[in-house]
């Protein structure tokens, strides 16, 4: 390694495309399902699973489950896709070049990816996702039910860029937490499959090696899980009238757990773990598989190494 001398990867369009179509793949089959029952059991907290599937399915049947998918979660994921993956293998490359061991490195590039997408496009979309999920339809009462766009100007005209990235911060906190977590615990899981099956750390993992890795570090990254219902309590328009009116990260968890003890800041962390693992699967496991398929194609590598 210390022979080695450190060039920086140009960012390629195929950088960019691989993350953004791996996200787009993700959230388009399992990953706006769960992202709805998971952001309506964390809108209400009464509701246990069978009751926020039951409440999903009145607002719309099987398209219930896809509300907010267009365009916010395309949108969110095509360009989540991109900035994340290239993001966290440069960071990871980097901290691994200065001696990070793997689980350092892998801390540090999901951090750092975290934090780069939350801020370049996660705030607006994770905020018109929710506003979508929880706002109340018009259309019961026989009043025109206003269309996605005409939901963003509302804001817009009302709140200004403040009200559409709306629980922002929430958002980085989670962001930070969530891609360090799932990144560096793949990478601890990856160890210890080697360990366990005796290849040398040179070695490559097979593809099922690399999902159960990514599957345990997503499933794990769910610890975090309060910080996702300060973020849905801060952008959501379930109405209460006791709900402070300017919600801060602080007064927010305050507020749910005075409403619903500490039991209320893990609601939703089943299908949080089934997403986060799905997601880790998509960005992690087939997201190496997919560098290392393009790189094959291309004969250059896709990000740097790590």
């Amino acid at each position: 390694m210390a022979d080695e001398k450190l060039v920086k990867q140009p960012v390629k369009f195929s950088n960019l495309l691989v993350g953004a179509g791996l996200n787009m793949f993700e959230v388009t089959t399992l990953g706006q399902p769960l992202e709805v029952t998971k952001t309506t059991m964390a809108a209400n907290r009464s509701d246990g699973f069978g009751g926020a599937i039951s409440r999903i399915w009145g607002r719309g049947g099987p398209l219930g489950f896809y509300q907010g998918l267009i365009p916010w979660a395309w949108i969110e994921a095509s360009t989540k896709g991109a900035v994340l993956l290239f993001v966290a293998s440069e960071a990871e490359f980097y901290a691994r070049y200065a001696g990070a061991s793997p689980f350092v490195g892998g801390i540090t590039g999901g951090m750092v990816g975290g934090l780069a997408q939350a801020y370049a496009t996660m705030g607006f979309c994770t905020c018109m996702k929710t506003v979508e999920i929880t706002k109340i339809k018009a259309a019961s009462s026989g009043a025109r039910v206003p269309g996605t766009f005409e939901t963003f100007m509302g804001i817009y005209r009302a709140e200004g860029i403040r009200g559409i990235n709306k629980g922002v911060n929430a958002v980085a906190i989670r962001q930070v937490t969530n891609w360090g977590s799932r990144f560096g615990l793949s990478r601890v899981a990856e160890d210890g499959i080697r360990s366990f099956t005796g290849k040398k750390a040179s070695e490559k993992l097979s593809v099922p090696e690399k999902v159960l890795a990514s599957a345990l570090g997503g499933g794990l990254s769910a610890w975090n899980q309060p910080i996702e219902v300060i973020r849905v309590e801060m952008q959501s328009k379930t109405e209460d009238a006791n709900r402070p009116k300017k919600l801060t990260v602080g007064t927010a968890a305050k507020y749910i757990y005075s409403q619903n003890g500490l039991k209320g800041l893990y609601r939703g962390v089943s299908p949080r773990i089934a997403l986060g693992v799905w997601q880790t699967i998509c960005m992690v496991a087939l997201g190496d598989v997919a560098k290392d398929a393009v790189e094959k194609l291309t004969g250059d590598p896709v990000t740097a190494k790590h």
